[in-house]
């Protein structure tokens, strides 16, 4: 078995989805999870304005409807966060979001000062932090905070991560990706595109250029910039079909030096 079957095999990307099973298939698996831990109530997610957590968001929010529906538990609820550094360029996409999803509570926390007042420290202490490593910083506040709102709601932390981004380790290490629960994990970029039309979501929000934007010096820098390669091309990679070969080496490297990225801790 070469690499790239090796790899979407272990990332579960189907070739071909039917974007309505994919949706029930999700929505399911998340009240089933629910069900079976009855003092979680709430589903905690960080609204950013892009597709992958606009995605995550509406199914969360169709999950504890139904869930209230069915259960007639009016407890279960979905609590966006938005989780600004400053003032958002593009703060416009992220109210278009929010009003897509229609979550049952929203809370606004800057974490610009959180951010500073971790730099100074570690400045205080002669650890100076380059603008990637700030970014990062910025990752893992907002994911803090969003341990400490489910902590409070009894809540689960349900993350945005696509294939398409763990394939690349495109993401914060204990940011981002330190969530409870992923419901996107293996759908690749185009796939939830696909979801989000079948789900009725304003198109600019899923045809905008991804964008981390996590750097002060490069605000709103699109992913593919940074990466090399397209999404477009990543998401055939893991669909099983056949790429140039740049590009093809450009994933398959990127996919192995991030490779302790997507491993748990290890112990002896």
């Amino acid at each position: 078995m070469n690499l790239q079957k090796k790899i979407i095999n272990l990332l579960k990307v189907k070739s071909v989805i039917i974007p309505e099973i994919e949706i029930k298939h999700r929505i399911n698996f998340l009240k089933k999870y629910l069900l079976n831990n009855l003092y979680l109530k709430s589903l905690i997610i960080a609204i950013s304005g892009g597709q992958d957590s606009t995605l995550t968001g509406k199914l969360c929010q169709i999950t504890v409807e139904e869930l209230r529906n069915e259960t007639k538990d009016i407890n279960y609820q979905l609590i966006a966060l938005r989780l600004p550094y400053g003032i958002q360029k593009d703060e416009k996409d992220c109210k278009d979001a929010i009003n897509f999803i229609r979550p049952d509570q929203v809370f606004n926390i800057n974490i610009k000062n959180a951010v500073l007042s971790s730099e100074k420290s570690l400045k205080k202490s002669g650890i100076i932090i380059s603008d990637h490593i700030k970014g990062n910083e910025k990752s893992r506040e907002r994911m803090k905070v969003q341990y400490s709102v489910a902590a409070v709601k009894n809540g689960l932390v349900v993350g945005t991560g696509n294939a398409s981004e763990i394939i690349s380790g495109f993401f914060t290490k204990h940011g981002d990706n330190g969530t409870d629960i992923n419901l996107i994990a293996t759908l690749n970029k185009r796939q939830g595109k696909s979801l989000l039309k079948i789900l009725g979501c304003p198109s600019h929000l899923y045809l905008k250029k991804p964008t981390a934007d996590l750097e002060d010096e490069n605000p709103q820098r699109e992913d593919e910039s940074v990466l090399g390669v397209t999404y477009n091309e990543i998401d055939s990679y893991l669909e099983g079909k056949k790429i140039d070969s740049y590009s093809k080496k450009i994933i398959e490297n990127l996919y192995l030096r991030t490779f302790h990225k997507r491993n748990k801790p290890i112990s002896l």
